[in-house]
Parts: structure tokens; C-alpha cells; sequence
């Protein structure tokens, strides 16, 4: 979460204007990234040079006397609310300490209910500023309206269980019940939920427990009672009041150290973005020199902040719990938790969920109405129910449900098992060509048309219709492959690199070699994209590298043309990418599930880096030609890109055994067919890193379910459908008309035929969805041809299906390019850039792949 979003989390609402301005101080720091060459001349003259009195040092760097002041004002404004704050708790605190000091002196006697609520009402003026101060101010009238009903009624003991009620006495539960604040029983007061806390611990009803409640009554008689201890109407009002002075004050008290700390990230945070923009070093120097010797942030502050919280804890162990501190702390630690809930539970928190949870399109004012607009059709039906609005995705699903139920009842091939594969597979692809309803869904909707169906059959020579109950175990054993045990074990990988740093890290300090020409740059970030994608997907690394960009984009000139020129770049590389390892994309492990002799990760590379290598460039050259980067937008001049600094950050004692273990595995995935004896295959392999990072705490819990389990299903799915296709003789029926068409050609003209084929396809559809659908008919095109050429040509298909990337929505990294905006919310990238560059790179990629890829291939033996 970001640390603006963060802060509105953890504010106090009623102290909001005295937080540090982040917002406003983070586009300071943006304004001065854009000005430093002319803060950095060294004949140009600021006025702002002159520090404020709380800066004791002078800066080499000319952003600093501009940013320092604003901190500086910041920090001073912080300090004064703090010691205001401050002061007047203390006091609040000290007068608190006399009274119960005083209460104590004057134990039963007399009655003095009306002085202790006068005073009651002028602490709750007082009060209403507070964080929990209009809430309790409601709490506080109500107990003075019952004061005077619950002296006329003899009340229970505070050591009593709630068994010993007495009948003549049950009436007055409810008056105590209203009169007492929320304690951690529900709704009985703080005394009853103190007995029945500590007979949890002894049992009343036991033997044990009643001798221990003897024992207790007998050392109660002997002591004498106290007002902290005494039965009367007037002590147990008198425990209810200081409770809730005691509550409120520890409320206000853990806020105001809530403050302190919350103060300290921003003025931390904003520092280390201050130094990684400008490229400074003032984090820290004045963290350490200057906010920490502020009152607010100096140790001796804390120490009396905590003093004063431990000096309630022993006001409210005396005057509630009896001597128990540790239910002291345990209760005031919920009605902290309980204010914490109130005050925060606001419209615009709701409004923040409701964004995240995409019920929001834009923001709206905070108190306005939430409305949703519905979803234009494009039919609308009027119906006796009210107004049926048609979308564009109900209308894919009607003529899919429609052409499912067609090609059911009429025979479109021979067979009953491979007519009804037949319909299921149109129905599929229909469904994921479209996106009528998610991707994933349609996959899982596979193996329940298999099996409703009856398209699996048993093995030959009977090849008979297998029931549902057999089919259904046939299903989903193959689902659940080693394949996807790999697609499993890639997001355990690129998870923990990710969430070690070790991505960023390594990314940034290969850009940082980068140097300032943008043709050097765009290559750099094409191969890092590339190379990113191999190992934490092409849906994450495209983003990590525009988050990368976004510094040497601010400091661009408006209408350059190298600002699209980059983010294309990326988005092509990161398609490139993957194509580059096995578990970088699902249509590789897709390819790899459907060959006899699956590759391992050795061969793999053998034909995929060099592959990779050679697109990478000749798509560098076009998009220079096309775009001619260099220029600045006069036409005349050149520009210079701003160098990326590498991070300083070392690596850790994790991040070191997180790259072992990447490692390891990687290399044990490269030889997995000379060790297959010993490990099995590839799956059980992938098994390691997900023991090694769940085991040791590097993951945990919530990382495994943020795994992309849309993707695992929606491989699941093709799997199932490819055997379908398979096991029902569909494929046997493909298999003849493909026969057909290939007979007479030889391999490398069907390599030339099927190859626009592939790109076709994946470019308008999903690429994972376009292997599905290719794969199988890749390798019945490859069994036609005669001798063993089917594993060449899945291999050739799941690398194409990689290099469909014409169209802004072929493929993620394509889509998350099209949709990044400038600071003024124009798009860089239009439909035109993706035709005219997208077009002709996935044209070079196929021929690549088609070309020296298939040199490589029969090099490696397939």
C-alpha cells in the first residue's frame, strides 16, 4: 500500500490538518526532479538558499534549500501540535491521579455524586476533542441519568458469578447492563466478565473451584472492603466513572503515540523518495540530525509518552480489575481496538474499498451518493419484470449456447463421442474468443461437458464410452498434471523474487550501465523486460519496468517521441520474453504437456535464448527507424535520458538463499532427463521451491493464495479439452483431413504454412487460449507427415503463440502498454503504434522462429 493511502488508514480523522502534507511534498519532490538542471547551475541564484533555523548544515546540492524549508515548516508544524497535545494530557492525567488519590481518602463515606459529575462535565468538554471524546461524552449522560435509579438498588458483587443473581435482584441486570461500557463479555458490565475470566481458569462448579471461591469469600470477609472493593450502589458508580476516564485518557494518549510514529514514516518515507528522485543524500542527515532531536521524535518524549500509558494501566489494575494487570492491559487494549473501529469506519474509507473493488468508476465527492451506472445495451427489451438490457457479452453467450445446441442435435462428424467433443470444442473456443464470461470459467466448465457428455472413451482395442463416474476420475487425473505442479513451482519463484527485492535489485543496477543515449537505453530496457519475463511472467515484469520508466518520463519533452517508443519496446520484449523459458508463459507448459518426449529446460534454451536474442534486436532496429528516438521534438537537437542509479541496498542473508534455491532449481530443471530415475519429471522438481520459501517464512500464507489461479485453472482446462479432443477420435477425424492437406509437402513447407496460421490466431485471441486450440492440431499435422516430427512442430507453435503482439489486446504486456497515460492523463500509445510497429515485429518474430529456430530444433535432434 502506498504511504498516503497508508496514512489516511492509520490518522486520527479529527487531527488530520496537523499530519505531514505528503501529498503536497511528493510533488514538490516531482516539480524539482523536472527543474534540476537549472538548480544545478552553478551561476543560477535561489533565494531559498538561506536554511531555516532549524538546519544547522549547509547542502551541496541546490534541490536541497528548496525542499529542506518545506520540511522544515512540516516538522515545526507537527512539533507544536505535539506539544500542546502533550501538556494538556499531562495535565488531564495529574488531575486524574489526585481525584482517585482523593476518592480513596474519603472511601465510603458520604455521597458526592453531583462534585464528581460537575467535574465529569467540565473533563468532557475537554474531552469532545479527543479521538473518542463525542462517543463517550453520549456514554457519560446516560450514567448520570442512572446514578440516581441505581442508588435506590442494592447491587451484586464484583466476584460473584452470574449464577448467584438472586431472584428478587434479576431486575436490575438490565438497568447494570445499560449502565456499564463494553467490556470483552458482550453486554454484561466489566466486574461479571472479570468472574467469569477468572473461574474459566479454576472452574466455579468444580470441586477446585469451589474451594477456591471459599477460600476467596473467607479472605474477602477478613480484608477490609474498600471503595475499590466495596458491594454499595456508590462504589460501583464510582469504579464506572474512573473507568471511563481512565479509558478515554489511555484513547487519547495511544493516539497521541500513534501520531509520533505515524509522523516519523512520512517524514522517512518522503526523505528516501526525495533521495531517490533527486538523486541526493539528505534522508540521513536530517532524519537523524534534525527530526529526531524534534520533541516530538527525541527518546525522552517516548519514555514519557509510555510512562504516562503505564500510569494508567496501574490507575485502572486499582480502581477495575481488582489488582489484575494483565486484564487491565487485556481490556483497555479492546476499548482501544473498539475506538479504532468507530472513528475510522468513515464514507470515505468505504469509498476506498469500493474503488479497490472496482464497484467505482470515479471518484466521487466524499457524503455523495454511490450510484452505479449501469452497463449500456445494445438491445434493450422492455418486459412485464421492468427493462432487459442486452450487452455485447450476453450476445457472444447467446450465439455460443445457440451454436452448442446446433451442433448437439446434427452430425457434423462421424461418431457420437467425437460429434459431441466437436461441439464442445467450438462452444470453448466461441466463449474465450470472446471473453463472454471469464476466461477460467470457461475452462471449468470443461471437464463437466466431458463428462455430462460422455465424449471420453475407454482405451483400445473397445474404445467404448466410459460412464460418468469412470470419466469423470479420468478427467481430472490428468488435469492435475506434473505440468501444472511447474506452473506452480514459476509463481513460487517469481513470488519470492519479487517479494525479496532481488527483481528490482538486479534490474535497476544492469539499467544503471545503461548510460544516457535513448537508442542504448530502449535496448536496455528491451532486454531486462525480456529477461524479466522468464522468470516472474509477462503479466509482472512490463509493469515492474514501467513503474522503472516512469523518472525518465517526467523528465522527457512533451511530444517526444521516445516516451512510446520505450513503453512499446517493453511491452514487445516482454512477449518475447514469453516464449524464452518454460514456465515464463502457460502456452509453454501447454506445448510441453502435449509432447511424447517433453523438453527439458536445457534443450528448451538451446533453441529459445538464441531465438529470443535475435528478435530482441531486429525489433530494436525497427522501432529506431520508426520512431527515431533520439530526436528531441524541434527535430534539431538530441536527448539525453537521465541514468537510472542502481539501488545501494545489499543483499541479505534471504536474498542469498532465495537465489539458491531459484538457482538449484533452475539447473535441476535443465538436466531433469539425465536425472529422471532419481526425481521423476519436472513437476516433482518444482516441488522445492515451494518447501524451501513456505517452510522458512520467506512466503507465507497470503502469497500462495495471491498465486494467479485463474491461469492454473485455465491451463487445467486446455488440458482437459486437449484429451477430450484426443480420447473422444476427434483428433483421429482432424487427423485424416490434415493428412490430406499436407500430403506431398515436405516439413519445413508445412513449418511455412502453419506459422502465419499460429499468428493469426494469437494475435486476436489469448495466446494461452490459442495454444490450446493449436497445439493438438499442431501435433496431428506433425504424426501425418510420417517419422517423429510432431514434437518440432508443438515446440514451433508454443513459440509463435508468443509473438502474437499486433494488437493492443494481444497478450498482457500489450495491454498493460495501452493503457499508461502522461501526467496529464493523455494515452502515449494508440492503435496506429501498435499497428504500424506491432504488426511488422510479430511478422519478424514468426520468421525468426521459422527460420533459425528451426535450424535449431533439428540441431538438438527433434
Amino acid at each position: 500500500m502506498k504511504f498516503s493511502s497508508s496514512l489516511k488508514f492509520n490518522a486520527v480523522s479529527e487531527w488530520w490538518d496537523e499530519y505531514i502534507d505528503y501529498d503536497t511534498l511528493k510533488k514538490k519532490i516531482y516539480q524539482l526532479e523536472k527543474q534540476q538542471q537549472t538548480l544545478s547551475d552553478p551561476y543560477h541564484d535561489l533565494e531559498s538558499n538561506e536554511r531555516t533555523a532549524l538546519v544547522g548544515h549547509r547542502s551541496g546540492r541546490p534541490t536541497d534549500s528548496v525542499f529542506i524549508p518545506l520540511l522544515d515548516k512540516e516538522l515545526k508544524k507537527v512539533t507544536l501540535f505535539y506539544e500542546s497535545q502533550e501538556e494538556e494530557l499531562m495535565e488531564r492525567l495529574e488531575k486524574l491521579e489526585e481525584e482517585i488519590s482523593k476518592q480513596e481518602e474519603q472511601g465510603l463515606e458520604g455521597d458526592h455524586y453531583q462534585d464528581d459529575f460537575e467535574d465529569d462535565e467540565d473533563d468532557d468538554e475537554s474531552l469532545s476533542r479527543s479521538p473518542a471524546g463525542q462517543r463517550n461524552s453520549v456514554a457519560s449522560g446516560r450514567r448520570r441519568r442512572l446514578s440516581s435509579a441505581a442508588s435506590h438498588t442494592r447491587n451484586l458483587s464484583l466476584t460473584e458469578a452470574p449464577s448467584a443473581i438472586p431472584e428478587e435482584e434479576e431486575a436490575v441486570s438490565p438497568v447494570r447492563q445499560r449502565y456499564s461500557i463494553s467490556s470483552s463479555e458482550g453486554d454484561g458490565d466489566i466486574e461479571d466478565s472479570y468472574a467469569s475470566l477468572r473461574d474459566r481458569g479454576t472452574g466455579s462448579r468444580g470441586p477446585l473451584g469451589k474451594l477456591v471461591n471459599m477460600m476467596n469469600s473467607v479472605s474477602s470477609s477478613m480484608m477490609p472492603d474498600t471503595i475499590w472493593t466495596a458491594k454499595t450502589n456508590y462504589a460501583y458508580d464510582t469504579r464506572l466513572l474512573y473507568k471511563r476516564k481512565i479509558t478515554d485518557l489511555f484513547i487519547a494518549f495511544s493516539s497521541l503515540r500513534s501520531y509520533v510514529e505515524v509522523n516519523y514514516s512520512g517524514f522517512r518515507k518522503i526523505l528516501k523518495k526525495y533521495d531517490k528522485v533527486t538523486y541526493s543524500e539528505l534522508k540521513d542527515q536530517y532524519l537523524h540530525d534534525i527530526v529526531e532531536n524534534a520533541r516530538p521524535f527525541t527518546q525522552t518524549s517516548k519514555d514519557r509518552l509510555n510512562d504516562a500509558i503505564d500510569r494508567l494501566v496501574e490507575l485502572y489494575t486499582k480502581c477495575v480489575t481488582r489488582g489484575n494487570k494483565a486484564y487491565a492491559k487485556q481490556q483497555l487494549k479492546l476499548h482501544q481496538r473498539e475506538n479504532i473501529a468507530w472513528e475510522r469506519d468513515t464514507v470515505w474509507r468505504q469509498m476506498i474499498g469500493q474503488e479497490r473493488r472496482g464497484e467505482l468508476g470515479v471518484a466521487a465527492p466524499l457524503g455523495a451518493t454511490l450510484v452505479r451506472e449501469p452497463t449500456p445495451g445494445l438491445i434493450n427489451i422492455r418486459t412485464p419484470v421492468g427493462l432487459l438490457r442486452i450487452t455485447k457479452r450476453m450476445l457472444y453467450l447467446i450465439i455460443a449456447i445457440v451454436v452448442f445446441a446446433v451442433l448437439l442435435s446434427v452430425k457434423v462428424v462421424d461418431g457420437p463421442e467425437a460429434n459431441s467433443c466437436f461441439a464442445v470444442l467450438i462452444f470453448c473456443t466461441i466463449l474465450w474468443a470472446t471473453e463472454a464470461i471469464p476466461l477460467f470459467v470457461t475452462s471449468i466448465m470443461v471437464p463437466l461437458l466431458l463428462v455430462w457428455l460422455r465424449v471420453i472413451r475407454g482405451p483400445e482395442p473397445e474404445s467404448a464410452r466410459l460412464s460418468p463416474k469412470d470419466a469423470t476420475k479420468f478427467v481430472f487425473s490428468i488435469m492435475f498434471s506434473p505440468t501444472i505442479m511447474l506452473l506452480i513451482g514459476g509463481f513460487t519463484i517469481a513470488s519470492a523474487l519479487s517479494k525479496t527485492n532481488i527483481d528490482r535489485i538486479l534490474i535497476t543496477r544492469v539499467l544503471s550501465l545503461a548510460g544516457t543515449k535513448p537508442r542504448t537505453v530502449l535496448l536496455a530496457f528491451m532486454c531486462v523486460s525480456c529477461f524479466a519475463s522468464m522468470w516472474i511472467s509477462n503479466v509482472a515484469a512490463p509493469t515492474l519496468c514501467f513503474t522503472l520508466i516512469r523518472p525518465i518520463l517526467r523528465n522527457l519533452p512533451r511530444r517526444t517521441s521516445f516516451a512510446p517508443c520505450l513503453i512499446l519496446g517493453i511491452a514487445l520484449a516482454a512477449n518475447i520474453g514469453g516464449q524464452s523459458s518454460p514456465i515464463s508463459s502457460p502456452q509453454n507448459l501447454i506445448a510441453i504437456e502435449a509432447m511424447d518426449n517433453p523438453l527439458d529446460w536445457g534443450r528448451w534454451f538451446a533453441v529459445a535464448l538464441p531465438v529470443s536474442a535475435v528478435q530482441i534486436l531486429l525489433i530494436w532496429g525497427l522501432l529506431l527507424s520508426s520512431y527515431r528516438p533520439s530526436k528531441a521534438p524541434d527535430g534539431e537537437s538530441e536527448i539525453e535520458i537521465r541514468p537510472i542509479r542502481a539501488t545501494r541496498e545489499a543483499f541479505t542473508v534471504k536474498q542469498y538463499w532465495v537465489s539458491f534455491v531459484c538457482l538449484s532449481t533452475i539447473a535441476l530443471w535443465c538436466v531433469a532427463h539425465e536425472i529422471e530415475d532419481y526425481v521423476g519429471d519436472m513437476g516433482v522438481i518444482a516441488i522445492i521451491p515451494i518447501l524451501a520459501f513456505f517452510s522458512t517464512g520467506v512466503l507465507k500464507k497470503d502469497d500462495f493464495e495471491q498465486f494467479t489461479w485463474t491461469i492454473v485453472f485455465l491451463a487445467m482446462g486446455g488440458i482437459a479439452l486437449g484429451k477430450g479432443v484426443t480420447s473422444s477420435g476427434l483428433l483421429d477425424v482432424m487427423g485424416e483431413i490434415i493428412r490430406d492437406m499436407v500430403d506431398g509437402y515436405k516439413l519445413y513447407n508445412v513449418v511455412l504454412i502453419l506459422s502465419p496460421i499460429v499468428l493469426v490466431i494469437s494475435t486476436f485471441i489469448s495466446h494461452t487460449i490459442a495454444s490450446v486450440l493449436l497445439v493438438p492440431i499442431a501435433k496431428e499435422v506433425g504424426r501425418g507427415l510420417g517419422g517423429n516430427h510432431q514434437d518440432m512442430l508443438i515446440f514451433i507453435t508454443g513459440l509463435i503463440c508468443s509473438t502474437g503482439m499486433g494488437m493492443p489486446v494481444s497478450g498482457f504486456p500489450n495491454q498493460t502498454a495501452a493503457t499508461q497515460e502522461d501526467e496529464l492523463g493523455e494515452l502515449y500509445l494508440s492503435n496506429v503504434d501498435f499497428l504500424k510497429n506491432g504488426i511488422p515485429a510479430s511478422v519478424i518474430a514468426t520468421l525468426v522462429i521459422s527460420t533459425i529456430g528451426y535450424l535449431l530444433m533439428r540441431a538438438i535432434g527433434l
